[in-house]
């Protein structure tokens, strides 16, 4: 009898140790899993900043296509562009039609 109490308590204590690895072994996959996560966390921020400045410095660029935009259509510049190398002139009050729509 004493020697099959043994081999419960070696069974006992073999399925202890097991169950203790195991969750040591699964508190070591987590504790690995928090460190990538955290690894992973800092590397994409540290895109989205640098994806910021980026946005940041393209606006400053769409702003001055923007401006030069406006310079190069505006009225003033197309007048004098018309009346220097295309030789159009502004037509007197005479030389106006009227069209009606419908007409």
């Amino acid at each position: 009898m004493k020697s099959l109490s043994r081999t419960n308590k070696k069974k006992a204590f073999r399925q202890h140790i097991v169950w203790v690895l195991s969750l040591w072994l699964l508190v070591l996959v987590s504790a690995l899993s928090i460190v990538y996560s955290a690894h992973d966390t800092r590397n994409k921020f540290n895109e989205l900043e640098v994806l910021r400045v980026q946005q940041d410095a393209l606006q400053i660029e769409w702003g001055k296509y923007l401006l030069e935009e406006s310079a190069w259509a505006s009225y003033g510049r197309i007048e004098k562009i018309a009346i220097d190398k295309l030789s159009m002139q502004i037509p007197s009050g005479q030389e106006i039609i009227m069209v009606a729509a419908g007409e």
